[in-house]
């Protein structure tokens, strides 16, 4: 195993092998630019990138669902980007779709930034977070949001979902807060975007835009502007459908 210290891409290998009936033996070598503690999902990126090598080189594919548990074995927690093809509301230390909306998430243009104003950040140590504990209050709340969210994805409503993401990332101030919240969510609305997300196991936070909106470019470019501004000078961007 390279590096040594992937030992959660090495415990996937393993669990995959088994999983196929397969010795477990063998070398596996991981190589990638995902920064770790920050919310990226670079142990989930890692393990997910291990069991898909087991299965290339026995042309022998896993169900996903399958690949969704394995993976949580390996780290204790997975995000749950294995579902490539469509949005699931996924118990993360459990390994099991709790719903599947059926459909991928509308269009949406994301600018991710760093939320350390003047920094990079030190990021989160996953490992050390305990679990969380939800009040009674925002157990109906999230309720609440999952019938917006499959609403949302049902119609493709960008805005939506955007309502949903904040809501989310408020909820959130309360675990592992970012910080300059009220500020973010003043330069969202200011530059036209359609919601807030926050990892809620890292320091990288996003704006959220419809992709499909003619000005998206120009309201992108602004909200860089304005976070660099407010000191947060990491940016980058993707869509949800690259």
């Amino acid at each position: 195993m390279f590096p040594r210290w992937k030992s959660k891409a090495k415990r996937a290998a393993e669990l995959a092998l088994a999983e196929l009936g397969l010795p477990a033996h063998g070398h596996l070598g991981v190589s990638d630019d995902v920064p770790l503690r920050r919310g990226f999902g670079s142990s989930t990126g890692d393990v997910l990138a291990s069991i898909g090598a087991v299965q290339e080189a026995f042309s022998s594919p896993l169900p996903t669902a399958t690949v969704a548990r394995l993976a949580v074995k390996a780290e204790g927690a997975s995000d749950s980007v294995m579902f490539t093809s469509t949005t699931v509301l996924f118990a993360h230390r459990d390994g099991e779709v709790i719903e599947d909306f059926g459909y991928p998430l509308p269009p949406l243009r994301v600018l991710g930034f760093g939320s350390a104003p003047g920094s990079t950040g030190d990021g989160v140590d996953t490992l050390a977070l305990p679990s969380t504990r939800y009040s009674p209050e925002e157990v109906r709340r999230f309720a609440e949001l999952r019938k917006v969210l499959r609403r949302a994805v049902l119609t493709k409503d960008v805005g939506l979902l955007g309502e949903v993401a904040t809501a989310s990332a408020r909820i959130n101030q309360h675990r592992l807060p970012i910080p300059r919240f009220e500020r973010l969510l003043s330069i969202a609305e200011e530059a036209g975007a359609v919601g807030v997300q926050t990892a809620h196991s890292g320091d990288i936070a996003g704006l959220l835009f419809d992709r499909d909106d003619l000005a998206v470019d120009s309201r992108t470019t602004h909200a860089q502007g304005l976070l660099r501004d407010a000191g947060m000078i990491e940016h980058w961007e993707f869509s949800t459908d690259d």
